[in-house]
């Protein structure tokens, strides 16, 4: 199965880099089946999520009909990056196998600011949140 996957992966990435991206990709499987594969199209696509790992991951929700992936393992040429880690996290997914480490020079360039806004609408919106838990349990 393994030779199959990374023959897959291989692939996927020249795609990859046919579309200008950074070559990654990935491919998610179930009970030793490839259900789902992604590559990176953030250029193509012009957009900032258009990640392998997270275009795997949106197709196999939508083939398994079910935004968990507890049974599914995630085969990914490069250790994902902190936002795919999250969804990959999310998605309940149980192992992540990669073929390479990010480079020791690759910088993480993010200078967003994050600052909690105080405001009496927070109890508001916390009541919400609660009460929205509490119907779901």
């Amino acid at each position: 199965m393994n030779n199959k996957v990374f023959n897959v992966l291989l692939k996927l990435c020249n795609k990859s880099t046919k579309c200008g991206d950074v070559p990654v990709s990935a491919v998610i499987v179930k009970n030793n089946k490839i259900i789902s594969k992604g590559y990176n199209c953030r250029i193509k696509k012009y957009s900032t999520i258009n990640h392998a790992e997270i275009i795997a991951i949106l197709k196999a929700n939508k083939k398994l009909k079910t935004s968990f992936l507890r049974d599914c393992n995630l085969y990914v040429t490069l250790k994902p990056c902190e936002m795919c880690q999250k969804v990959i996290n999310n998605a309940r997914i149980n192992n992540v196998y990669y073929l390479l480490d990010k480079p020791d020079s690759k910088h993480e360039y993010n200078k967003t600011l994050y600052k909690k806004i105080d405001s009496t609408i927070s109890d508001e919106y916390a009541d919400i949140l609660g009460n929205f838990f509490k119907k779901l349990r």
